[in-house]
């Protein structure tokens, strides 16, 4: 299954304004069996909707995907990639970091200030999805948090020295 596949699905939820619980109760996303965040971020939010997103993502076998929420350090965040189509965006959102946490909800700020991390767990995807040449993790959705997290620790701000993510891997044939 393609993001293609889902068109259907992203053309009701657009037209009528699905909620995420009408969005989530479709029965082609059983199939997935991905946890309710990971579908809102990827799915919900951007199917359908984002043109950028579908031309890097479009291609994957979604049910191909696990996803398994880890803890990543900072430190691989520091040059982490996303999406080939909105590759400078990360780099743009770090060189003013304060400025894109005032234009969120107050509570992201203050979640910031306290634990130095996001509220919400971004989604990072295996490279090997993506037929790309260097190993490693890829930021699927959460440019801005990831963004901001690199501008905190260029600019000396309180950042943890550990952040939960969503990892997308490759599915085990077997599972």
């Amino acid at each position: 299954m393609k993001l293609a596949d889902l068109s259907p699905l992203f053309a009701r939820r657009l037209k009528r304004g699905l909620t995420f619980h009408e969005f989530r109760a479709d029965p082609a996303l059983a199939l997935l069996r991905w946890p309710d965040c990971v579908l809102e971020q990827f799915l919900y939010e951007h199917g359908g909707s984002h043109p950028p997103f579908e031309e890097d993502y479009g291609h994957i076998d979604l049910e191909r995907i696990v996803w398994r929420l880890e803890v990543i350090s900072r430190e691989d965040f520091r040059d982490m990639p996303t999406g080939a189509s909105e590759a400078g965006l990360i780099e743009h959102i770090a060189k003013h970091p304060v400025y894109w946490v005032s234009v969120r909800p107050e509570q992201i700020a203050c979640h910031w200030e306290d634990h130095g991390t996001w509220m919400r767990p971004p989604l990072l995807i295996d490279r090997r999805f993506l037929a790309m040449p260097d190993a490693g993790l890829q930021v699927l959705e959460g440019r801005t948090r990831v963004g901001v997290l690199r501008g905190r620790l260029r600019e000396g701000m309180k950042v943890a020295p550990c952040h939960q993510t969503w990892v997308g891997h490759l599915r085990d044939a077997s599972a």
